[in-house]
């Protein structure tokens, strides 16, 4: 057996010619035995919107036998290379790496494939496949862009600026799509439907858009780095800081939403909404900023809320109202406030409980984190450093370093996961210590796998130190660690260790109760009762119920951070697109068995 590190450019290329060419036979008839000469025994197949008109994944021989001869048959099939294979040493075994494209009679995509060597035939260990766009009904970008100002004998036309507002109003049309939530994940959405001539209209609370962004405490600054952030179409200006203020980003989203010409109504709240299961089409009631009210009758309506919605969760604590100082959750925390000389106690230890507290310190007040169960801190520049290459200035392009992200399953490597961290909790080695040694709880996540895991799982859970560890473990922030709030009193709090904490302010930053939640204020429990979990990884280890269907009919949910969000708002879009187009149905659309 020759040492596969010794191949050539010319024979990485053949080795995955070969793969391809032979799953391209095996997804155009049925072809006993193709999965056994194709995939390994613990291989993965993951597809997004390409062939089954969902987020799935199959994984091991079984599964992908059953997946492979569903789409037998697929009706003009073609797969080719883009551009050469390489051979990735990861440090366990190599592997070849390549990426495909493929075009069917509905949709075309790219695809990214992984190969390692077994008996000495490279078979898959890793496949991914994601739809780009709907086979005539692509993007109206590049070649496609619009033609754009009137000219010759149109020109007594109506100008550019009344033609806008004309559509952003919806004077004389309705809505096919309304978004609730004007942040990245709604705005990008708005761009990506935009793009494929889907009239939509976003709606917002708040009197401006950033205004979710500019709303929170004063020192929040991104912990993802640039090169992640991007939105849709429009990345970050060269100058752009590796790390966006949250108002910098506030008016980024603001003149994102004019650059790309979307329908945002500010100051816009939905009041009531009905689906008529017969036409397929919504009622909702929108109350506008001065007052009136506007029903309009989409199609499709999209809770693009955030991850962990916007229903704080505020626990019940005895005592609350007998409690003289501040209290506040921490999407209430107050602007600019003089706390000098006070003492404050911020309940929970997470990204915005860290934030928070070192906030109140810089404030003046004399702080205590309370911090009721481990918690996992990695600095941020270990945390870029799984990025490195991917998502950085020699990085690729955006939608290519999405799509290498994107093609191993969220549970397809957990011990890459837990190597990774690992190795990052070694260069954080001197910071974890010094925060165990002032009595701060630290975990390495969910059986290991760090912010990845917890993010999944929970939406969060985990701190990117950006400041707040120094303090801590400096003791300037003080700790208490492994129990909880039994009861207010007058002064703070009593706890249950049996200790006592005077407080002049308590922050609960206690997080949010979910997307679910949201829709249950918003759309009320029939609605909400009929879709199922939005979030967490699912039985294939996808997450559910966001970017897909949401189990009740022309509603969907977006979300995630500004990466996914920009890389699955695409396929939430496309899934629109093709309802819209009559490309699929109901039973079409309809989640077989693996």
């Amino acid at each position: 057996m020759s040492d596969p590190t010794s191949l050539s450019g010319a024979e990485l290329d053949a080795v995955t010619a070969r793969w391809v060419s032979g799953f391209e036979l095996a997804l155009s008839r049925a072809d006993d035995g193709a999965v056994r000469s194709l995939f390994h025994d613990d291989a993965w197949w993951r597809d997004l919107l390409g062939f089954t008109w969902d987020l799935r994944t199959a994984h091991g021989l079984k599964q992908l036998d059953s997946a492979v001869s569903e789409r037998a048959g697929q009706s003009g099939l073609s797969m080719a290379m883009i551009g050469n294979a390489s051979l990735v040493d990861a440090g366990t075994e190599p592997w070849i790496q390549a990426m495909f494209t493929f075009t069917t009679d509905l949709a075309h995509g790219r695809g990214v494939l992984r190969l390692v060597r077994r008996d000495d035939v490279w078979k898959a260990w890793t496949v991914m496949t994601a739809m780009d766009g709907l086979v005539g009904h692509e993007e109206l970008t590049g070649a496609n862009r619009p033609h754009g100002g009137a000219h010759g004998t149109d020109r007594s036309q109506r100008n550019w600026a009344e033609s806008r507002k004309l559509k952003r109003e919806f004077t004389a049309s309705e809505p096919a799509v309304v978004i609730v939530g004007a942040g990245h994940g709604g705005l990008g959405l708005a761009a990506r439907l935009g793009c494929l001539g889907i009239d939509t209209l976003v709606i917002d609370r708040n009197p401006r858009i950033g205004d979710s962004w500019r709303n929170r405490y004063d020192s929040l600054v991104l912990h993802d780095p640039v090169w992640y952030d991007h939105l849709p179409y429009l990345p970050f200006p060269s100058s752009w800081p590796v790390y966006s203020p949250k108002d910098k980003l506030a008016d980024w989203l603001e003149s994102y939403a004019a650059t790309m010409e979307l329908n945002v109504w500010t100051g816009t709240e939905l009041r009531a909404s009905d689906y008529d299961a017969d036409s397929g089409q919504w009622s909702v009631t929108l109350e506008r900023a001065d007052g009136t009210t506007r029903v309009v009758h989409p199609s499709h309506l999209v809770l693009a809320t955030g991850v962990s919605g916007t229903e704080p969760n505020i626990p019940e604590i005895a005592g609350a109202d007998t409690y003289a100082g501040m209290l506040c959750h921490s999407h209430g925390f107050p602007h600019g406030e003089d706390f000098s000389g006070r003492k404050a106690v911020v309940v929970g230890s997470c990204n915005s409980g860290h934030d928070i507290a070192q906030e109140l310190y810089e404030r003046g007040a004399d702080v205590t984190m309370l911090q009721r169960s481990p918690t996992y801190v990695v600095s941020v520049a270990s945390a870029a450093v799984p990025m490195t290459g991917l998502y950085d200035e020699s990085g690729p392009p955006t939608d290519v370093a999405d799509l290498l992200g994107a093609s191993f399953p969220f549970t397809a490597a957990p011990e890459m996961h837990r190597a990774t961290t690992a190795a990052m909790a070694e260069l954080d080695s001197d910071m974890i210590a010094a925060l165990e040694a002032s009595g701060f709880l630290v975990s390495s996540g969910i059986d290991g796998t760090g912010a990845m895991g917890l993010f999944l799982h929970k939406g969060g859970g985990y701190y990117i130190n950006v400041g707040t560890s120094e303090l801590i473990a400096a003791g300037e922030i003080k700790i208490k660690a492994g129990t909880e709030i039994d009861t207010f009193t007058e002064a703070g709090l009593e706890l249950s260790d049996g200790s006592a904490l005077d407080a002049d302010v308590v922050v609960l930053a206690t997080g949010y109760r979910g997307m679910l939640d949201t829709a249950r204020r918003l759309l009320g429990p029939d609605v909400a009762d009929r879709c199922g979990p939005v979030w967490g990884l699912d039985d294939e280890g996808e997450l559910r119920g966001v970017w897909r269907q949401s189990g009740h009919d022309g509603l969907w949910f977006m979300g995630g951070n500004l990466a996914m969000a920009r890389f699955y708002g695409k396929f939430l879009a496309l899934q629109i697109k093709a309802v819209e187009e009559g490309l699929v149905g109901d039973a079409s659309r309809a989640r077989p068995a693996l």
